[in-house]
């Protein structure tokens, strides 16, 4: 293919702490994981855990519990990956370093088109907030994007967040004006405007898992080219890459795997933020590394963050959306701080 022939003749360079890296990510992936299945509401041992993974005869209470737990586990690790490498796309597609899903008001267009849903249409399953999560995120990223780029300049990373930000708060005040006069739809609608994977189950599961297998494979198959872009796109366009279709491609990666993530388990905020410059704090601009790392991290992250808010909410349960806001929140005033809005 044109658009990626930049890197077939260059030297796979693996970062000089990559291996480091991916074993520490490895383990606190591995911790996160046994973290999610011991701990919530009523705590597991030791011995429970080993019943409830690798022996299905022992059907006491404990063991029971912790089988409950795995597909809930299975699925914050999928949407944090989704969420993680969409984060990774939209900055390398915006060249804006604190783009993310829910900066750019994708979150909030996939929440316009579900509340509608609901509203007009009666749906109430995931498989359709599903279609109607995908097409509010995509719409709301074209214009975004189109509001972004006008004017002198073109699409600036500071132009394209207050362009975000603006869409953000006007299709908010929809959302709350489509509700406030429809009780019921305001019930169903407000456990899912938190965001939160404690509805995970093996059908939400199912239902992910094609997204995040053609969002991860678009947004490997774009990584060298996406690497050419952030040289500039004059010097993209000398080294054979095709900007636009480069970016309209990785573009709908990163927009079908937040606008999935979202209609399964609401608008949770920051995990594209977090999990990619963590990672290009560690090993480097690469996109060939930071795509599957952030996956990891942004998995690590979302499950971290579930499990921590089952501890603080007990015996309920403090829904992960905002745990992650207090943990992002600050995070973003560091980063903006930092980068001063320069482009990637």
């Amino acid at each position: 293919m044109e658009n990626v022939s930049v890197t077939k003749n260059k030297q796979l360079l693996i970062p000089e702490n990559f291996i480091r890296v991916l074993f520490l990510i490895c383990v606190l992936l591995g911790l996160g994981v046994l973290a999610s299945l011991g701990f919530g509401s009523r705590s597991v041992g030791w011995n429970e855990l080993v019943d409830g993974l690798f022996h299905p005869e022992a059907q006491y209470h404990g063991a029971n519990v912790v089988r409950q737990r795995i597909a809930r586990t299975v699925f914050s690790l999928m949407c944090g990956a989704a969420l993680g490498v969409s984060g990774a796309l939209m900055q390398s597609v915006t060249r804006n370093p604190i783009a993310d899903p829910s900066i750019l008001g994708v979150n909030t267009g996939a929440s316009l088109f579900v509340v509608c849903g609901i509203s007009f249409l009666n749906i109430s399953t995931a498989s359709q907030y599903i279609w109607l999560a995908l097409a509010g995120a995509i719409i709301t990223a074209i214009f975004v994007y189109g509001i972004g780029s006008m004017g002198s300049g073109g699409a600036t990373p500071l132009k394209l967040v207050l362009a975000g930000a603006a869409t953000s708060a006007a299709l908010s005040s929809l959302v709350i004006a489509i509700m406030i006069p429809r009780s019921n739809v305001m019930d169903q609608f407000r456990f899912w405007q938190v965001g939160s994977v404690g509805s995970g189950n093996w059908s939400s599961v199912s239902t992910l898992v094609p997204f995040l297998i053609v969002g991860i494979l678009i947004a490997l198959f774009t990584a060298p080219a996406l690497n050419a872009l952030a040289l500039g796109d004059e010097a993209a366009t000398g080294l054979g890459v095709r900007t636009g279709t480069i970016r309209l491609i990785a573009a709908f990666g990163g927009v079908l795997l937040c606008g999935a993530a979202t209609a399964l388990a609401g608008p949770i905020g920051f995990i594209g933020l977090l999990a990619t410059h963590v990672i290009r704090l560690l090993i480097g601009p690469d996109l060939r590394y930071i795509i599957p790392l952030s996956a990891l991290t942004g998995a690590i992250i979302l499950t971290i963050s579930d499990v921590c808010g089952r501890l603080l909410g007990s015996p309920g349960e403090l829904e992960v959306g905002i745990v992650t806001a207090f943990i992002g929140a600050p995070i973003l005033i560091l980063i903006t701080m930092k980068a001063k809005m320069r482009a990637l």
